[in-house]
């Protein structure tokens, strides 16, 4: 949230947009798990991530000294829990052992269940896929018992930069400041004509 109000500061000034979190999680999935809590207000909502790459987890363990190539896994385990399968590739004069207490020491692991596997080749094991999965358990009004699931099997790459493509659409739409996706109208995140999307969609 510091981050959105020193965004928003800055583009208010210089009259433009931005809109952050804007991939598919955070981003479009942030979307969906605000229409489930909408319309289920009191209750719980789980994101069970993957399997699959994730990307932010990857970009981690290559910042760790000494490692070479790396893949990150995220195998969902369940109630939102998740499992790291950490895949890498050493740079020589490293041992396993050092880097994966680095890799599981590092913010984005300490809270999960991680294994670190050395591998002779990254390349041998990568795949881009990933997923997820949202459940909300909750309550609409007095009646109990509601559940809603939203479930994705992805490219992670190609998702990510059509979620951004759609961003940067909205902000042709938006006035000046700082948003998060979910305070984005939907319908400005679509090509084409207003009326012909609402027509079709409504």
């Amino acid at each position: 949230m510091d981050l959105r109000r020193s965004l928003d500061a800055v583009a208010k000034k210089h009259g433009t947009v931005s809109i952050i979190s804007a991939g598919w999680d955070p981003g479009s999935d942030s979307v969906v798990r605000t229409l489930l809590q909408a319309i289920a207000p009191k209750g719980i909502t789980y994101t069970n991530f993957g399997p699959g790459m994730s990307m932010g987890h990857t970009v981690a363990v290559k910042a760790i000294e000494g490692v070479k190539k790396a893949l990150s896994m995220t195998i969902p385990t369940g109630t939102g829990i998740h499992r790291r399968m950490v895949y890498i590739e050493l740079e020589e004069g490293y041992d396993l052992a050092t880097v994966a207490a680095a890799i599981k020491a590092d913010p984005y692991f300490a809270s999960d269940e991680t294994h670190v596997n050395l591998v002779p080749s990254v390349d041998e094991v990568i795949d881009m896929g990933h997923g997820v999965n949202l459940t909300r358990k909750g309550v609409s009004g007095t009646t109990q018992n509601q559940l809603f699931e939203f479930n994705m099997r992805i490219n992670n790459p190609a998702l990510t930069g059509q979620v951004l493509v759609c961003a940067a659409r909205a902000t042709m739409q938006q006035r000046p400041g700082c948003y998060t996706m979910i305070e984005v109208p939907v319908i400005d995140l679509l090509p084409g004509d207003r009326e012909e999307n609402i027509r079709h969609l409504v």
